[in-house]
């Protein structure tokens, strides 16, 4: 691998993992840099989902506290995301890279606008929350968790944010939201990265270099993240995303 495409990918997973202990949004930076080396599409992608499988599981782990007393309750909601992660690894992988790489624009706009719009989406949905609340799964709440777990399987970015929304407009209080995305989110990262490593997709040596930056980054993150402003942070997400979403849109459709 030539010299500058390892330092692209040190530099993405430094910036990936710094951002997502800050504001969220490391894929904008990870998921175009594995790209920019030359992976395929559906490559690129499930690279860049095996190297956010253990960040994932480990903010489940953290938050196993809060989802205690839930119980059986979490059964319905793993089924969903077990069986929506699986699908939408399976989805990516016999759509195959054509198909893939006509969405990758419309993808990565989606998720700018979903990150871009959480904030006033977070506020809307407040007054839903309530602490003492368990509220009872119906057949909607289900598909839509299963709609959102076959997104995260086949794709990822703004996951979270999607399923933040579906838990608080449920009724879950903000802290158990956060553990029940958390969960669910690592449940689907762990089913697609099987997926994806027994069908050959990941490109270890990437991943490699990309861990090993994000850990840096990660680690430069958490000791930043009371020095510098959260909205300055998520301005320049928002920048990256916006840019790279123009940019594929005109590679896409518009490069002869």
């Amino acid at each position: 691998m030539p010299w500058l495409d390892i330092a692209i990918l040190i530099a993405a997973g430094f910036a990936a993992g710094a951002m997502n202990a800050l504001a969220g949004g490391g894929t904008f930076f990870s998921f175009p840099a594995l790209l920019a080396t030359g992976l395929a599409p559906v490559t690129a992608n499930a690279t860049n989902a095996v190297a956010l499988w253990p960040a994932s599981v480990a903010a489940a782990w953290a938050g196993r506290k809060t989802l205690q007393p839930l119980g059986s309750y979490l059964v319905p909601l793993l089924l969903a995301g077990l069986g929506g992660g699986l699908l939408g690894g399976i989805l990516l992988l016999l759509g195959g890279d054509e198909i893939f790489r006509g969405l990758i624009p419309w993808l990565l706009l989606g998720a700018t606008l979903l990150f871009a719009a959480s904030p006033q989406l977070s506020r809307a949905l407040a007054a839903r929350r309530s602490a003492n609340t368990q509220p009872p799964h119906t057949t909607w709440s289900l598909a839509a968790h299963a709609t959102v777990s076959v997104y995260g399987g086949y794709f990822g970015a703004g996951m979270g944010i999607l399923q933040l929304a579906a838990f608080s407009i449920e009724g879950h209080a903000l802290a158990r939201s956060n553990a029940l995305k958390n969960l669910i989110s690592a449940v689907i990262y762990s089913v697609a990265t099987g997926t994806f490593i027994i069908a050959g997709r990941v490109s270890w040596y990437e991943l490699v270099i990309l861990l090993g930056g994000a850990t840096i980054g990660g680690y430069a993150g958490g000791a930043l993240g009371q020095r510098l402003p959260a909205k300055f942070l998520r301005l320049l997400v928002i920048a990256v995303g916006s840019s790279m979403t123009l940019y594929y849109f005109w590679a896409t459709y518009l490069r002869s």
